[in-house]
């Protein structure tokens, strides 16, 4: 089993390297290089961010400091599930702090904690882009809207025994 995990973790890092060398030359090549990195290891662990500062020559702050600044990047594992809730004027003044706070008590997890088993993740956003809906949360690109806290618990049942 760990022989099949340290091979897994190799050939992860061989294909971010094939990706590294595909850009390494262009013209800003760091962001490109660090999605990519997110779609192969599912985040951006410390070891994967110097990785990719060894590979362009670069500082180690420069790739933490575009990981930490964009939303889109995450140093965490996510789980299986990420619900995304947004906390935008629109939302917020209609009750979504609310439905955070069932998530987080039916969960018992914080915004930006995933669940021991792997199973879901909370990120508050700013903004989702569905502000008719408000409050609105997304699980996995699937919009949820016009939600109460009590709607929290049938959502969930549905991704639970998944």
């Amino acid at each position: 089993m760990a022989i099949e995990v340290k091979r897994e973790l190799e050939e992860k890092f061989q294909e971010l390297k094939t990706v590294i060398d595909r850009y390494k030359n262009m013209e800003g090549p760091l962001m490109p290089i660090m999605h990519k990195a997110q779609e192969i290891f599912g985040y951006l662990p410390l070891e994967v961010q110097n990785f990719i500062a060894e590979e362009l020559d670069i500082p180690l702050t420069d790739v933490y400091g575009v990981a930490t600044f964009y939303s889109h990047f995450t140093l965490q594992p996510q789980g299986k599930y990420t619900i995304n809730i947004c906390l935008g004027t629109a939302c917020y003044v209609k009750g979504a702090q609310k439905v955070l706070d069932k998530l987080k008590e039916e969960l018992k997890i914080n915004e930006g904690e995933t669940t021991p088993d792997g199973k879901f993740t909370i990120d508050a956003t700013r903004c989702l882009g569905a502000c008719g809906l408000a409050p609105v949360m997304m699980i996995n690109g699937e919009v949820y809207g016009r939600l109460v806290p009590d709607d929290v618990p049938k959502i969930l049942k549905r991704y639970m025994n998944d």
